[in-house]
């Protein structure tokens, strides 16, 4: 599915900062998919999410007192355990105001306000000057773009050549059955995303914009757990969400995420690139 219409970066922030507060107090500050090993691995949510971090700190193979872009960096955390583990400097985009200000609180807090920075900045005009990066990553974030393309070619501006480009993100997999095509669409519409992306999709897009050495990981099956793990820890706060968006939105919210977990077309990507 196509929404008629983009959600404005209004409708993304108003994603974040209503509900997401109350998956925060379930979930912990990295609200992201979290990664198991397989069916066996029984790590807990912290672990998994704090895992899938480290999975994308490990695709930028950012180097030390390298300039790194995150966008759409949330309250900040992932940006935080990437300096920890690159002594790097981040810039982190966002459109919620919300958020600049958690993120950048979080920051000062962990001691690494001098080397983190956030603002409140929209990804499909980005404001700064071209090669202004060496590495740039976007967890989870590039499904609420109007025009993945778009911030693609924004990314390859401010990327100097040779820098490194890491993704994760939520995707469809085809071919999608008029089962999985329902679940897709409730995603679309209750979540801020215009459309799924898919891997061709991507690929595509990459080399469309001066993306090499591409290479690109359906990492759906581990991954796939969160929404129902997320779903069960939501159970627990249900009259919290209620009180945001009404008992009948809750039920449908709760039950999607356990659907989404068994829907094969509901897929997930980790991607590296390097901008030529």
């Amino acid at each position: 599915m196509t929404l008629d219409h983009s959600p404005s970066p209004n409708d993304v922030a108003g994603i974040y900062e209503g509900i997401g507060p109350v998956y925060r107090t379930v979930w912990g500050p990295n609200i992201h998919y979290g990664y198991w090993e397989n069916d066996a691995d029984d790590s807990s949510i912290e672990e998994a999410t704090d895992r899938l971090t480290d999975l994308m700190i490990s695709g930028l193979a950012a180097q030390a007192g390298q300039r790194v872009l995150d966008i759409g960096c949330g309250i900040g955390h992932p940006a935080l355990r990437l300096i920890s583990a690159c002594d790097v400097n981040v810039v982190g985009i966002t459109v919620s105001h919300d958020q600049v200000a958690q993120a950048t609180e979080r920051a000062a807090a962990a001691g690494l306000a001098d080397r983190a920075t956030f603002q409140f900045a929209d990804a499909m005009d980005m404001p700064f000057p071209d090669g202004s990066f060496d590495a740039a990553w976007a967890f989870e974030s590039m499904w609420h773009m109007p025009d993945r393309r778009h911030v693609l070619a924004e990314t390859a501006r401010v990327l100097r050549p040779g820098g490194r480009l890491a993704i994760a993100d939520v995707i469809e997999r085809g071919p999608v059955s008029p089962e999985g095509r329902v679940v897709l669409d409730h995603i679309c519409e209750n979540y801020a995303v215009r459309s799924l992306g898919t891997v061709d999709e991507y690929q595509k897009a990459l080399a469309a914009n001066g993306f090499v050495d591409v290479e690109i990981r359906d990492i759906s099956d581990n991954v796939s757990r969160t929404l129902a793990v997320m779903a069960d820890a939501v159970e627990t706060v249900r009259d919290k969400l209620a009180d945001l968006v009404g008992e009948e939105q809750a039920t449908s919210l709760i039950d999607f995420m356990r659907l989404s977990a068994v829907t094969p077309e509901s897929g997930y990507l980790f991607l590296t690139a390097v901008r030529a």
